[in-house]
């Protein structure tokens, strides 16, 4: 009897998917290829959040002095700090497996292929497997990008899945990519006391997100020995017998750094390699799975979600997208899309950074008229008593209905104060309705509404 949902990729979409499909009655089985928790909670989002949450612990000791505590100069064992954080992974994994068998929810570990009403399943030592089934969700995810010309050896040129497993901390490195993989992973070697370069295209750090917080983050590296060269092309990467050689050119004319090790982290491309999607037929665009808004594929019975349809590229879009998706199939009444602008975008260096909605320079484009206000975190009572007071709130209203039209934050503790951003979205809220909310004071919260006023010209603090 076939299944009524296969889905391929046992990620933070497919997971998710999968158990929403059997809490909705489909029978359903996952493939996956390699863990399960995916590249977010083997080789991502997971294990990269251990070694940041060490690294500011390390971050912090060094400057306990100006906290009034006394210490002796930090040490710590990296070859610890890498292995905690695949232990974290571990758990993560195994976590996911027990919610497969709790929702009676099939479990096959290969390489799925589509077929004809279904897939077919290849394992090592094993023959093939056809899955009979009415759908199939594709939720494999994605893989690292690299650079022509420069060959990742995974030793001394690294992708972030060899350097979250790296053992030994590189005395110095040049980050090629300053977006969210290569920023974290630049504090994180920093803050343990590697020399860093992180070298981006792009004219401010975070390209893509607001210009104001790429610029702020490229203040804060500075202040933490931090090189950073923006505007600025790889040519070429030799290796040395030290480790690598990277020539740069950027505005000042070609430059070479010297590191011990190298980091590409230039993005991610969509996991589309031998699924079968020619003979399918389903239809890519520009590289990506095109999908409809409830998540089909151009084929009949085929969905797919996640890093593999873009452009957000994130572990909760996919989890998002999966559940719409399995809603669809079972027919559930009110499912809503995803909406790009209610997803919230997180980076867990420090300061953290994070954003939901339009940015300035997005809502200009679309012609929208809009206020802008800004709150310093340093105008914050918490923030000041915490010794963490870089950064700001910057809001975005539409100046016709006062609403949210974009959130973007950077300072410690943002990647959990940008949940009211997001809930201010999903609720339509206006600048009246987030002023009307009373913040507990002192919270570092406070500076939302605090930006929300300034907007309005009411600011207090500032």
């Amino acid at each position: 009897m076939p299944l009524d949902l296969v889905v391929v990729g046992a990620g933070p979409g497919g997971y998710v998917a999968a158990v929403r499909a059997a809490q909705l009655g489909l029978a359903t089985a996952v493939v996956e290829a390699d863990r399960a928790g995916g590249v977010c909670g083997n080789w991502g989002c997971i294990p990269s959040k251990a070694i940041l949450a060490d690294a500011e612990l390390c971050a912090e000791t060094r400057r306990a002095a100006e906290l009034g505590i006394a210490r002796a100069a930090p040490a710590f064992d990296y070859a610890r700090v890498i292995a905690r954080s695949r232990e974290v992974a571990d758990r993560q994994a195994k976590g996911v497996e027990s919610l497969f068998r709790k929702h009676r929810i099939a479990y096959h570990h290969g390489r799925a292929r589509l077929a004809r009403g279904g897939v077919v399943v290849t394992a090592a030592g094993a023959p093939p497997q056809r899955l009979d089934a009415r759908h199939v969700l594709l939720a494999t995810g994605s893989v690292e990008r690299t650079l022509p010309g420069i060959a990742v050896d995974g030793t001394v040129v690294l992708t972030s899945r060899e350097a979250l497993a790296l053992p030994v901390l590189p005395a110095s490195a040049v980050v090629v990519g300053g977006g969210a993989v290569g920023v974290e992973l630049a504090y994180a070697w920093a803050s343990f006391g590697a020399r860093v370069t992180v070298v981006e295209m792009a004219p401010a750090l975070l390209p893509g997100m607001d210009a104001d917080l790429g610029r702020e983050l490229g203040r804060a590296f500075g202040r933490l020995g931090i090189e950073v060269l923006t505007g600025c092309r790889v040519e070429r990467c030799t290796r040395t017998d030290a480790g690598a050689e990277v020539v740069v050119a950027g505005p000042d004319g070609p430059r070479t750094l010297a590191a011990a090790a190298v980091l590409i982290a230039v993005g991610r491309a969509p996991r589309t390699a031998d699924l079968g999607l020619d003979e399918a037929g389903v239809r890519l665009e520009r590289g990506f799975v095109w999908t409809d808004a409830a998540m089909r594929t151009s084929a009949p019975g085929v969905w797919a979600i996640g890093d593999l349809v873009g452009p957000l590229l994130l572990a909760h879009t996919a989890s998002a997208q999966g559940i719409v998706a399995v809603e669809a199939m079972a027919g559930v009444e009110g499912a809503s899309p995803v909406d790009p602008t209610r997803v919230p975008v997180c980076v867990y260096c420090q300061p953290e950074v994070a954003a939901v909605g339009l940015t300035e320079a997005e809502a200009r484009a679309r012609g929208l008229e809009v206020t802008v206000g800004r709150f310093p975190f340093r105008a914050a009572g918490k923030a000041a008593a915490t010794g963490h007071a870089e950064g700001f709130v910057k809001v975005i209203l539409g100046s016709r209905h006062r609403e949210i039209a974009g959130v973007h934050m950077i300072g410690r503790g943002v990647t959990e104060l940008i949940a009211e951003a997001g809930l201010s979205r999903t609720l339509e809220a206006t600048a009246e309705d987030v002023v009307a909310t009373i913040h507990a004071h002192p919270t570092l919260a406070e500076a939302l509404r605090q930006a929300v006023l300034a907007a309005l010209g009411r600011a207090i603090d500032v």
